[in-house]
């Protein structure tokens, strides 16, 4: 797994040694429930995320160069893993940050640089993402990045609370 860098970031592979770092910012609902999951409860569940749902070669812990300390998530999934319908070429984006770092553009920073990966990397044909529609601010980013509102939504079954909260379906192309 390759290891991005930004002007404030590091995108990293998860480590078990995150626990503490992502239960901080997980157990917080307002984070979680705009990124589609529930507040972790206690550390063990958040080293079970990190174990189960982060040990892959497409997530990566956000680190705060400055402080060396994980602040949120970011990745993609590819087609079959994704939470919305894509086609075979594609990835559909996703990340997180923790409220103490909201409006200070480093979702924005991340995003660029996630975009750049998947194109220039992975050679990916469209990258797509989607937010909560009570969740605008995540599709301000998005659309800060290049993404168009495709005018889609969509209620998912795999996301926290997602049978009454409907999502808006973005897309990028380079």
């Amino acid at each position: 797994m390759e290891t991005i860098e930004t002007d404030r970031l590091r995108f990293r592979p998860w480590r078990e040694s995150d626990a503490e770092d992502l239960f901080r910012w997980a157990s917080d609902p307002d984070i979680g429930e705009r990124a589609g999951w529930p507040p972790h409860q206690t550390i063990d569940d958040s080293l079970a995320v990190i174990r189960t749902i982060f040990s892959n070669d497409h997530t990566w812990a956000l680190e705060l160069k400055q402080s060396g300390h994980v602040i949120g998530c970011m990745g993609y999934y590819p087609y079959g893993e994704s939470n919305i319908e894509i086609g075979e070429h594609d990835a559909e984006v996703g990340y997180w940050i923790a409220k103490p770092w909201w409006n200070q553009g480093l979702c924005t920073e991340a995003l660029h640089a996630m975009i750049d990966y998947c194109f220039d990397e992975k050679e990916f044909d469209t990258l797509w993402a989607d937010c909560f529609v009570d969740n605008p601010a995540s599709g301000r980013v998005m659309e800060k990045c290049g993404f168009r509102d495709t005018g889609r939504t969509n209620l998912l079954s795999r996301l926290y609370h997602s049978q009454s909260r409907p999502v808006k379906i973005y897309s990028c192309q380079r």
